[in-house]
């Protein structure tokens, strides 16, 4: 029987772009890029950045601390597999938010994907996602590399679908064999078909990997192109680590160097429009403070968010540091998120797509009431 941990442990990574100029539509193409990295699962904020000053961290998780953190400051340090993203810190295109979330406070992955990607309170209650909804204001369009459009990118613009097969001998259709299957069909099947035509014909030969790396830097190769997409989404699974986490090594730590590469490879495949990017991480949850009898950590609330990109011009930790002892903790057992990253995907929304913070806040989120962060990351 196919169970819901075996369903999420085997879904797979996945990229999806979005945002092309379109003629006819585009305005003033945005100058920027923005490419989110889903890590879906809930990442353990405290074992990637552990708060290595609050001496309630070895009190709380003894044996869930790497035993070499490269040290970021007094309060703050960094799991070792994160050597690219360490040197992008040295050289002021990172930025971390500790300590942060969502205001989501279920457990449940379903609900929080849902509510990371629709950016509502309420899961489940909006048909768009916020970057699509921030794209449709910054009047870019495009398609998404899938078989379905993930929910952050949807806004209220028809996204054209190319999503390349990747069936064993199997090679792109010739023009000429699509245009005689057109011809059997009518109105929108025709359409349809005739999209397809312009599409595959225009993307040629695609990689056949499928692993985030090869997915990142098909992504940068992309982006970097002057009529190339402006929005990347890459999705990473299986943070879902609820026995046997690792600390030094082991599948999170594992998980941190994936994750670390895929900044790498996309800061090498954009080459110069890397000047002109954004990277942001998206979790649905964080983990529990302290480790259950496997060895792991259970759904929890707040984690950290990684960011990387040349729109950053001095690194910094940002973070409103809630403390780990007991009487601090959310619902006794979590992390407190004191910071709403919807508040940091709208920074990353002005910087990318030059759009004014109340008009984020208003028309993209709906909530008048989320602060500005611009300041503290991109000032």
């Amino acid at each position: 029987m196919l169970t819901r941990r075996h369903f999420l442990s085997g879904t797979g990574a996945g990229l999806f772009l979005s945002g092309y100029p379109v003629h006819g539509f585009t305005k003033n193409a945005i100058k920027g890029r923005i490419v989110v990295v889903l890590l879906e699962g809930g990442m353990d904020g405290l074992l990637a950045v552990p708060p290595i000053g609050d001496d309630n961290l070895f009190k709380q998780r003894r044996a869930l601390v790497a035993s070499n953190p490269l040290k970021l400051n007094p309060l703050f340090g960094i799991h070792p597999n994160f050597k690219n993203f360490s040197s992008m810190l040295l050289n002021d295109e990172a930025s971390i938010i500790h300590a942060t979330s969502f205001p989501y406070v279920g457990r449940s992955h379903f609900e929080g994907q849902n509510v990371l990607q629709g950016g509502m309170l309420t899961p489940f209650s909006i048909k768009t996602g916020w970057l699509g909804r921030a794209m449709d204001i910054a009047k870019t369009a495009g398609k998404a590399m899938s078989l379905e459009t993930p929910l952050i990118i949807r806004g209220a613009n028809d996204l054209d679908n190319f999503y390349p097969a990747r069936i064993k001998h199997s090679r792109l259709p010739s023009s000429e064999t699509l245009r005689l299957i057109q011809s059997t069909h009518l109105n929108n099947a025709a359409k349809v078909i005739g999209k397809l035509t312009k599409n595959s014909m225009k993307m040629g030969v695609v990689s056949q990997a499928r692993d985030p790396l090869s997915l990142a830097a098909e992504a940068g190769r992309a982006m970097r192109e002057k009529d190339g997409p402006r929005v990347a989404v890459v999705k990473i699974p299986q943070f879902d680590d609820h026995s046997e986490i690792g600390t030094d090594t082991g599948h999170h730590p594992e998980l941190f160097t994936l994750v670390d590469r895929t900044f790498g490879k996309l800061k090498s495949e954009l080459k110069e429009e890397w000047k002109n990017t954004i990277v942001l991480t998206m979790t649905e949850f964080g983990r529990t403070v302290k480790e259950n009898g496997s060895a792991g950590t259970d759904h929890g609330y707040g984690s950290v968010g990684l960011l990387a990109g040349g729109l950053i011009n001095r690194s910094s930790v940002v973070a409103n540091w809630p403390g780990l002892s007991n009487k601090d903790l959310y619902e006794k057992r979590d992390l407190y998120a004191t910071i709403d990253y919807r508040s940091i995907c709208a920074a990353c929304l002005e910087a990318a797509f030059g759009l004014d913070h109340d008009v984020i806040s208003e028309r993209v989120f709906l909530d008048k009431t989320i602060p500005r962060t611009y300041g503290h990351i991109f000032g």
